[in-house]
């Protein structure tokens, strides 16, 4: 066994969920980086979630690589196990996580006020926010010292990979840990491109597409503009089921762009005319946009807040006097009563709209009242932007696309009949796929000598394996690629 740093994995070894890695420095002394939830197939028990798995003695840290339940969605736990020490993040994460735990907490721990108001005011006084690109110490004793920097990783707003420098002053040795956490795809319109380390000594990267490559993402847009389209065309609505964190902004930033053409254009043509073919008798300017899901909401307000960490484009948006995220005809739907009434007008007068609502899997959420309201009727659309984990609603009704005759979907134990038109739009990943990972890993000025794959199903690992030895071998470099409990 090789000296310290040593590594130990409490989640994301045997599938995507749950990321949780500890960096032992000493027999004494240790980092914690991300305290996640295993969900779906990944979670052992409901109980996980109420507990951390294992000692918290001697950890100086927890780091945050993003906000996303699977990276912080133990922290409950791991602060009612008695931890204290810092949670360092990046500064736009400071601010998205006590909205994401709050959610979390009322959910599954408790909504009483008081309590919630308890726990959140712990957690923000723990949060120590930390810019990009900058060195930060953790660690300075007299042997051993330990720094880290955050960079951009491309996942979500305020989402970084961690590199972790760690010296021991008595031996002279000094090694650099580089954790990915979850690395983008390319072309998000709202965040800049990754940039790989300079170097690492040991890699821990994720590798939830490790097996595949995205569709081309260029036209995606188009492709979503081509949806709405064909909903419009009958007069109908638009269903997107997508989650509150990162999708929603994403598509909120590329449905404003399509309608500030559309709208341009028929500016330039004049008023709509009922005479004209249905999509051009639509008056764009007052096509509503409903934002259906309170987190999703507050979230959004906080991206606004956030626009200098956007992408150089979508901050030109707002220098021409563009409101990508806050545009004239974007509805948030914020009490219950609201919702419901927003559902039956939309069934009952057959008047245009998008509506974007939770959950991502249509198994819960304000969806679902949507969908029992509209699916039966062909003149709606159902629009999946994302992957629907097997077993859920989603995964049933996007398995109708296509599909001749009708399917029937439960919904709230009642039966329901798909006739709405359904479509799933590639190109909306959050996560690199195999190319995008390889080329982190061997993008570096001196590449990891060692890769410990994780957050990834097995099939995803051993595929990214292989394919990190072929690229190391053609550079006529050694790797060593390790996968925790592959058995």
């Amino acid at each position: 066994m090789r000296g310290y740093p040593v590594l130990s994995h409490h989640g994301a070894i045997r599938g995507v969920t749950g990321s949780c890695h500890q960096l032992h420095l000493d027999a004494h002394c240790s980092l914690l980086v991300d305290c996640g939830l295993e969900q779906g197939s990944d979670a052992q028990s409901s109980m996980d979630e109420l507990r951390v798995g294992f000692d918290i003695q001697g950890i100086e840290a927890l780091i945050v690589t993003h906000v996303h339940l699977d990276h912080v969605g133990r922290i409950p736990a791991l602060l009612a196990a008695g931890f204290r020490g810092p949670i360092l993040c990046s500064e736009p994460s400071a601010r998205l996580l006590p909205l994401v735990l709050e959610d979390a907490y009322k959910l599954s721990v408790s909504s009483e006020p008081t309590e919630v108001a308890r726990y959140i005011a712990l957690v923000e006084r723990l949060i120590v926010p930390l810019a990009f690109g900058q060195w930060h110490f953790i660690v300075e004793r007299e042997a051993l010292r330990c720094r880290i920097r955050l960079q951009r990783a491309g996942h979500l707003l305020g989402s970084a990979y961690v590199e972790c420098d760690v010296q021991n002053l008595i031996t002279g040795g000094d090694t650099r840990v580089v954790f990915s956490g979850d690395l983008g795809a390319s072309s998000n319109p709202l965040l800049r491109e990754v940039l790989p380390p300079e170097r690492a000594d040991i890699l821990v990267l994720e590798s939830t597409y490790g097996d595949r490559l995205h569709a081309d993402r260029s036209q995606r847009q188009q492709r979503l503009e081509a949806a709405i389209d064909r909903a419009l065309e009958d007069q109908g609505t638009v269903m997107i089921p997508a989650f509150s964190l990162g999708r929603t902004q994403e598509l909120l930033y590329e449905i404003e762009d399509i309608l500030h053409r559309k709208a341009l254009l028929q500016h330039e043509d004049g008023k709509p005319d009922a005479e004209l073919d249905p999509l051009e008798a639509i008056d764009w300017s007052q096509l509503p946009i409903i934002l259906d899901s309170p987190l999703a909401h507050r979230i959004t307000q906080a991206y606004r807040d956030l626009h200098a960490y956007w992408n150089d484009e979508a901050q030109e948006r707002l220098i021409q006097g563009r409101a990508p995220l806050s545009f004239r005809q974007l509805i948030s739907v914020d009490s219950h009563a609201k919702h419901q009434t927003v559902v039956n007008y939309l069934k009952s007068t057959g008047r245009p709209a998008i509506v974007i609502a939770g959950n991502g899997m249509c198994s819960g959420g304000r969806i679902v009242n949507y969908l029992k309201a509209m699916l039966g009727d062909p003149r709606h659309e159902v629009v999946f932007v994302g992957h629907q984990v097997k077993g859920t609603p989603g995964a049933v009704i996007q398995a109708s696309e296509g599909a001749e005759g009708f399917v029937m979907i439960d919904l709230d134990a009642q039966m329901y009949e798909v006739r709405a038109k359904v479509i799933t739009l590639e190109g909306y990943s959050g996560h690199a796929d195999q190319a995008g990972l390889v080329q982190f890993a061997v993008g570096m000025e001196q590449p990891a000598k060692e890769v410990v794959l994780v957050h990834g199903e097995r099939q995803a690992k051993r595929l990214l394996a292989e394919a990190l030895q072929r690229r190391y071998a053609q550079l006529g470099r050694e790797v060593t690629v390790t996968i925790p409990g592959l058995d």
